[in-house]
């Protein structure tokens, strides 16, 4: 029996449909009125999930406004979600290598101050993206939060996801066990503004070559058309003689020819409006589902120095995953390694967020200084691509 078939039976169960399991791979439904309106069946209906439906069935799949109607009988159901996995947390065998591995510090040192159990709570969510040009593309993104250490999961993120919905239950974390809080809306909103455009723009890079790569060939025939028109036009009137010498004939050539060139020139730029109109791109993001889960890591208390200053942070490994979770960028929530620490507070950011001012050549940290350079307040730079 398809997920998809068991999916649809225990959601018409719960809203007080009767429903019969039939073969090959399909249902018999005896829908009570809201069911009927919110799928826009009859009241003793038959749906079909495979290849071969029983007879007079409805063909029900993901294609088509079968996702729409079950949305809408959903409503905001299992929108957001809370689940823990008690899984096994054997400690990590050299947590020295782990942190080799897993934290790469160009600018500061640290040290390893202790290794423990702890539990953490991971918030995983699920968006879908949909970007409109010449072609259409759309995706499904998973990004996970761990709200203990703000460190933004890559990779881990679908596998907590799969392993949750397997095999989580609603016990939750043992008595006594402090969690992380939930975050302010203003630091998820912020997080998630800066996490989720690079993700998708991460997922799209290869959609947007190729839509580049088409624009390019069609800007270069636009202007091979109408530059050879063109040209045509001026080597036709080099070849007239001059005005005191033409005759009345070929001053008309002439004139005729001159007033050609400036539709030739609106016409090319009418034309590549409508390509730049053609080739540009709309993307959609719209939040879909919310879990959040708590889970048993193993916690790294670490050190950080940068010349006389110090901080305490911590990151987890995670035994699913059986790896460390990155870093966090402060500023841009990047996952591109490796991350410097900045004089200041001892932020861990990205390269990109401690570079040079435009203005003055003074390095300075962006998630200190996100609008201006605090040397010569010059804004260029300040704001990197995951702050706009």
């Amino acid at each position: 029996m398809s997920r998809l078939q068991d999916f649809v039976a225990d959601i018409l169960t719960q809203d007080g449909a009767l429903v019969e399991r039939i073969d090959p791979e399909g249902l018999e439904v005896l829908a009570p009125p809201l069911v009927q309106e919110s799928l826009r069946l009859r009241e003793l209906t038959r749906l079909g999930f495979g290849a071969e439906l029983p007879a007079r069935a409805q063909q029900v799949g993901l294609e088509g406004d079968w996702l729409e109607r079950l949305g809408g009988l959903l409503r905001e159901r299992g929108r957001r979600t809370t689940l823990a996995l008690d899984v096994e947390n054997p400690p990590p065998g050299d947590p020295e290598r782990v942190l080799e591995r897993g934290l790469v510090l160009r600018n500061a040192v640290y040290r390893l101050i202790e290794v423990r159990p702890a539990w953490t709570r991971y918030l995983l969510m699920g968006f879908h993206f949909t970007a409109l040009s010449d072609e259409n593309r759309d995706g499904v993104l998973v990004v996970g939060l761990n709200l203990a250490t703000g460190s933004v999961l890559e990779e881990m993120a679908a596998k907590l996801w799969s392993h949750a919905v397997a095999e989580a239950t609603e016990t939750g974390a043992p008595a006594g066990t402090t969690l992380p809080p939930d975050w302010q809306p203003e630091r998820l909103h912020r997080v998630l503004e800066r996490v989720v455009a690079d993700r998708v723009r991460l997922r799209l890079a290869p959609f947007l070559a190729g839509m580049q790569r088409r624009m390019e060939r069609d800007q270069t025939r636009l202007h091979a058309f109408h530059n050879g028109m063109r040209r045509e036009t001026l080597t036709r009137l080099a070849a007239l003689p001059g005005n005191g010498e033409a005759t009345s004939r070929q001053q008309a050539e002439r004139r005729r020819l001159e007033q050609r060139l400036e539709p030739i020139t609106r016409a090319y730029k009418a034309k590549t409006h409508d390509l730049r109109n053609k080739y540009a791109m709309k993307v959609a993001v719209n939040w879909v589902q919310t879990l959040a889960l708590t889970m048993p890591v193993h916690r790294f208390e670490l050190l950080i120095r940068r010349r006389k200053g110090e901080r305490r942070i911590a990151l987890d490994w995670n035994p699913l995953a059986r790896s460390l979770e990155s870093a966090p960028c402060e500023f841009s929530y990047t996952w591109e390694r490796p991350r410097m620490a900045c004089d200041g507070s001892l932020h861990l950011v990205s390269p990109a967020a401690y570079t040079a001012c435009p203005g003055c050549g003074k390095a300075f940290c962006r998630a200190c200084h996100p609008r201006r350079c605090p040397k010569c307040n010059c804004p260029e730079g300040a704001g990197l691509r995951g702050d706009q």
